[in-house]
């Protein structure tokens, strides 16, 4: 018998990337759909050969499902994450895992607790240029890392939506909480821990609603642009800009800057990372096209949290890699908001 799956939340992101990549899997036999709006379960049972059920509660009682995954909007998340924990369910929580420390932290003891796995979906990790760059970077080939930009920017999440409009939750501040800082900036902080193998540690930052109108033509409660300067622990020093406001193409690079050469990261459409060494060798990589709003290609999450389970390793994205990455997102949004540097505390782990 397959494995049988349970998906809270039946919005873009699981009509795009969860319910096919489920679906792919050959681990899994079985989908069954939740969504507050049950036309949208139904059409996504009909899309992939699910089935749906009426509340959350018929999922997490039920024993024959035995993985969650939880694509309800931001606020969301603590409930069903911790309660699906607790109800002896695997889990993969959307980033960011929650809009407060609190929430977050709920959710990583409700895991400890029930002894799940947990896998948070900050998905940049499992791109193949950004692993092939954390292996280049962890040789040390190229020096110590010393410095680092990064950027991620989009037209928008009203591209994105379900309901192509205005009225998105993401820019609405009790919904979706630090703004675009939330939604893309999480994932490049997430990373850069993860490259690095290193932690942010000390932020400052400018943001702004710039553009950005809701359904009333009245600016958005949220940032759609914030800009910020990075300081780690290891003490690299890094900038990183965040957009919804980015409406030619979208940009999801980052660069390195090492002792003795550079790592450019999603700068070119023909090579996904390309390493200048400081003679000015170049050696380009062609991996593969990186996910955008407008291709989506299986992005591997879905299936290293599978094997996760069914090989009993810890997921490559843990709780404690989802609250750090909020800890130095809310500290930014602080320090835009305060005019100051603001220091991020560790993850007790």
């Amino acid at each position: 018998m397959g494995i049988k799956v349970g998906i809270i939340g039946c919005g873009s992101i699981t009509k795009l990337r969860h319910a096919p990549e489920y679906k792919a899997n050959p681990f899994v036999d079985e989908i069954v759909f939740y969504d507050r709006n049950p036309e949208r379960a139904e059409t996504l049972a009909a899309m992939f050969g699910g089935s749906v059920v009426h509340s959350v509660d018929e999922l997490l009682e039920d024993p024959s499902i035995e993985v969650i995954s939880d694509c309800s909007s931001n606020e969301s998340h603590h409930i069903f994450s911790a309660k699906a924990l607790l109800n002896g369910k695997h889990v993969l929580c959307e980033k960011p895992i929650s809009l407060t420390l609190e929430h977050a932290q709920e959710i990583v003891d409700a895991q400890k607790q029930s002894g799940k796995k947990l896998m948070v979906d900050h998905n940049q990790r499992f791109t193949r240029a950004h692993q092939k760059a954390k292996e280049i970077i962890k040789s040390e080939e190229l020096g110590k890392v010393l410095t680092f930009q990064t950027t991620f920017g989009h037209s928008g999440p009203e591209q994105w939506g379900v309901n192509k409009s205005n009225s998105t939750w993401f820019f609405q501040k009790e919904r979706s909480g630090p703004g675009v800082a939330g939604d893309l900036g999480i994932h490049k902080v997430d990373l850069l821990h993860y490259l690095l193998d290193d932690e942010i540690e000390h932020v400052s930052a400018f943001q702004g609603a710039l553009d950005k109108v809701n359904e009333h033509n009245e600016p958005i409660e949220v940032c759609d642009n914030i800009v910020c300067s990075l300081k780690t622990k290891k003490g690299r020093l890094g900038t990183a800009s965040f957009s919804w406001t980015y409406y030619g193409e979208e940009d999801n690079s980052t660069i390195i800057y090492c002792q003795k050469g550079i790592l450019k990261i999603y700068h070119s459409d023909q090579h996904q990372l390309e390493v200048i060494t400081k003679d000015g060798e170049r050696v380009q990589y062609h991996l593969e096209n990186i996910q955008t709003n407008n291709n989506q290609t299986n992005s591997g999450v879905i299936d290293a949290f599978i094997d996760s389970i069914l090989q009993d390793h810890p997921p490559l994205v843990t709780g404690n890699d989802a609250l750090s990455a909020l800890k130095v997102i809310l500290g930014i949004i602080e320090a835009a908001e305060t005019n100051t540097v603001v220091t991020i505390e560790s993850v007790n782990l």
